[in-house]
């Protein structure tokens, strides 16, 4: 990910977390318990948000975005370590996590299908799984809009593809959906999945 990027991630985005995004995070990250697993972390978005949990361990294969997420993480009250990684290679242990915390980063990672594979191994039986990305629409138009876009988008945005399936990514992997709620007509989902065994 470039150092271009990383610089004005959040600034980009503020518009969007001051309306919405923040609440949706937050009442997300109200469901994570335990030892938590946190899948591309960028800048630290998330990290003032956790607070019923024991700590925290989030990857980023960016080094750019970590050196931004310096001044969150000592804003915290709960112990985060930040571990330079990719999700398609974490280095830890089977079944170390109670909760997977995967925030608007799965439509940039290169392997989905191995990711998801690692994110199952890591977490523990039953444990918890949640999610907050953006997906690919229901709508024929908006959807075909989207394929049309995405190899322009990914260009711009740093790899960022608009067309994914995410949710049904999951699902095609053995992990079980306990709610799903759908944000901007089905362009963003919010879902707390279990890593049935």
């Amino acid at each position: 990910m470039s150092s271009t990027f990383a610089k004005w991630y959040d600034f980009f985005m503020s518009p969007l977390e001051q309306r919405k995004f923040k609440r949706i995070r937050s009442e997300l990250l109200k469901g994570a318990s335990g030892k938590v697993l946190e899948i591309g972390s960028g800048t630290g978005i998330n990290f003032p948000l956790y607070y019923n949990v024991d700590t925290v361990t989030a990857i980023e294969p960016s080094l750019p975005m970590i050196e931004r997420s310096f001044t969150k993480q000592k804003s915290t009250v709960v112990p985060i370590e930040i571990v330079n990684a990719s999700a398609e290679n974490l280095p830890f242990k089977d079944h170390t996590f109670d909760t997977v915390v995967a925030t608007l980063v799965f439509c940039t990672i290169p392997n989905v299908e191995k990711a998801i594979h690692e994110l199952k191994r890591v977490c523990k039986p039953d444990g918890k799984i949640l999610l907050f990305e953006h997906v690919k629409m229901e709508n024929t138009v908006l959807s075909k809009m989207q394929e049309s876009l995405t190899p322009f988008w990914k260009r711009v945005c740093d790899g960022c593809c608009l067309n994914r399936e995410t949710l049904k990514e999951f699902t095609n992997k053995g992990l079980e959906v306990e709610t799903v709620e759908h944000f901007y007509k089905d362009l963003f989902i919010v879902a707390v999945l279990r890593n049935r065994k």
